[in-house]
């Protein structure tokens, strides 16, 4: 067992990760919207040409081409025309089955958003930037898994994950989820952590601690980040 303080410095919500797509990517996207030698524009004016570009096209259009580039491989053809269409009307990112895809599906869901003026619907992500310290372990192994139970005590019990996977955050089982539930795990200097995950499955106002200590049991590392 291992005994952990929790410190939740920062809370955020917001619309859209900016830094997940770069400029390669939006390089690429514009010669797929069919925009001429996009590599010599100017980086700053990437984003407003590629949402220009984007415009051009009928929004389910717009949303396949997205997917096929962002999910390349990890859906069918058929998969891809539904959740183009489902977009418009629906969340699909919050409520997709499998729940590897919900990150890369929030993010081609904002560039739509964004692009089109709110034509599809919103979306949102948490980030958390929070200190977690070890009690006897300068340099403790923070895994996703870790994160996920270390912040269970300092949910409302309203909380989806914590519903969902109760033995899981209560350390009974290995909790694979984990790795799909918090997008991106970074460590920026010694215990200080900036947590990303869906703002569809931990909101700001579940937050309702913003100091703890709690134990929990090491599982071990297993690519947590």
């Amino acid at each position: 067992m291992m005994k952990y303080k929790i410190n939740i410095e920062k809370v955020q919500t917001v619309d859209e990760i900016r830094e997940y797509w770069t400029s390669e990517d939006y390089i690429q996207l514009l010669e797929i919207f069919n925009y001429p030698d996009a590599e010599d524009s100017e980086k700053e004016n990437l984003r407003e040409l590629l949402f220009m570009a984007i415009t051009d096209f009928e929004p389910s259009e717009a949303a396949q081409l997205v997917m096929k580039y962002t999910l390349d491989g990890q859906l069918t053809e058929g998969q891809i025309h539904q959740i183009s269409n489902d977009m418009l009307i629906d969340t699909v990112c919050e409520e997709y089955p499998e729940m590897e895809l919900q990150a890369k599906l929030f993010h081609v869901n904002q560039l739509l958003f964004k692009a089109y003026n709110g034509k599809f619907p919103s979306s949102s992500a948490t980030i958390i930037h929070c200190s977690i310290t070890a009690f006897k372990d300068d340099n403790p192994s923070i895994t996703k898994e870790t994160v996920l139970r270390l912040l269970n005590d300092g949910l409302s019990d309203r909380n989806i994950v914590k519903r969902l996977f109760e033995d899981q955050m209560n350390g009974n089982t290995e909790f694979p989820e984990a790795e799909h539930i918090i997008w991106d795990l970074q460590n920026l200097e010694h215990d200080h952590f900036k947590i990303t995950t869906s703002g569809n499955l931990l909101k700001k106002e579940e937050i309702i601690d913003s100091t703890w200590e709690k134990e929990i049991e090491d599982f071990g590392d297993d690519s947590g980040k």
